[in-house]
């Protein structure tokens, strides 16, 4: 028996039964899977991180890796980050994908845009690179999520040794940054004329985002890591500041203070914080039908906790939480929304899995 057939039957058998969903393992043995798309009812596209992209039947778990894909940074937190569909996906099958682009002495989050076809990649071109660039492997940010008017947004990490940069608005670094698909930069931008910041920041004062979701308002939210303690959840509107390292409810690992401020005059306070850290890893605004209690709740997937959180709010107040999926006793890294409701959960390991969330229907037995 192969050490990932093991951790799959693990996860079949050793978790309680949980009264309101039952969960299948889809895939196993993929390495870090971090991101997934839906190309169709039946298939899903997983960025690995380290740098493939795996197609996969929901139904049959037959699986095949892409050719044609970019290269990758593969270091502690480099690689591949997200993958998202075009708007008009259907028509013109485009994907864009975010990595860590190399070398390692001058890295950074890059985004690839290219035509999916049965069998791998085409027309692969890198449209957006962020500057400068950084000789760190952490804190890229790299998650992705259009707009209602056809733009993109893309997070950026502090780099984790240059979190200075994120208090500068020319600096791409520890930003929202928002763009078009042919990478220029939108002229309604906050900062489009360059005077009082680089024209493709939206927002900034970011550490590390790792979790994007736009409401169907239109409304952007984001959570992103803290130091030690500190994980935040906010609302992001233009040209605002979020504070990183100005302000924080986090300390430094060593214990040392950052800012003695947790707040300040033209910085917006998070919406909800985490202290300690639960290390926010992905955003989902759950609007299915499958789990009628839980639609319009944010779903956050967690590394540290090993659950997902799930936060309701009363317009931009929380107003409740509870913790998922923490019976399976893994890091997870994302949490995706299917076409039909049905939710899928990404594990942050090696082998990591795809697993697939139903409700329980009355009278079944689990099947996890």
């Amino acid at each position: 028996m192969t050490r990932s057939i093991f951790i799959a039957l693990i996860l079949l058998l050793s978790a309680p039964i949980h009264a309101e969903y039952t969960t299948r393992v889809i895939a196993d043995d993929l390495a870090f899977p971090w991101s997934m798309a839906f190309i169709d009812d039946d298939t899903i596209i997983v960025a690995t991180r380290s740098g493939t992209l795996e197609r996969i039947s929901l139904s049959s778990s037959e699986r095949k890796t892409l050719l044609g894909t970019p290269e990758t940074y593969v270091e502690s937190q480099g690689g591949y980050f997200d993958l998202v569909l075009d708007p008009d996906f259907s028509s013109n099958q485009l994907v864009y994908l975010a990595l860590a682009d190399g070398p390692a002495e001058a890295n950074a989050t890059a985004i690839y845009q290219a035509v999916l076809g049965t069998d791998g990649l085409t027309a692969l071109t890198k449209i957006f690179r962020v500057s400068p660039s950084k000789d760190t492997p952490a804190h890229y940010g790299g998650k992705l999520a259009f707009l209602a008017d056809g733009t993109l947004l893309l997070t950026t990490g502090d780099g984790f040794e240059y979190r200075e940069a994120a208090q500068d608005p020319f600096s791409q670094m520890g930003k929202v940054l928002r763009l078009k698909t042919d990478g220029s930069a939108p002229a309604n931008n906050p900062f489009a004329d360059g005077q009082n910041g680089d024209p493709y920041v939206y927002s900034y004062g970011h550490r590390s985002p790792q979790g994007l979701a736009v409401s169907t308002t239109g409304q952007i939210w984001l959570h992103e890591h803290g130091p030690q303690g500190g994980d935040e959840l906010n609302l992001i509107r233009p040209g605002n500041n979020y504070g990183w390292p100005a302000t924080s409810f986090g300390i430094n690992y060593s214990g040392a203070r950052i800012t003695p401020l947790t707040s300040a005059e033209g910085i917006t306070p998070p919406v909800t914080y985490w202290t300690p850290s639960i290390a926010p890893s992905h955003l989902l605004i759950y609007q299915g039908a499958l789990f009628q209690d839980w639609q319009g709740s944010f779903l956050v997937s967690t590394l540290v906790d090993q659950d997902v959180k799930r936060l309701t709010l009363d317009d931009t107040s929380l107003s409740g939480s509870e913790s998922l999926f923490g019976e399976l006793g893994a890091r997870i890294r994302g949490v995706h929304e299917g076409p039909d409701g049905v939710i899928y959960l990404l594990t942050d390991s090696d082998p990591g899995s795809v697993i697939e969330v139903r409700p329980k229907m009355a009278g079944s037995a689990t099947e996890s």
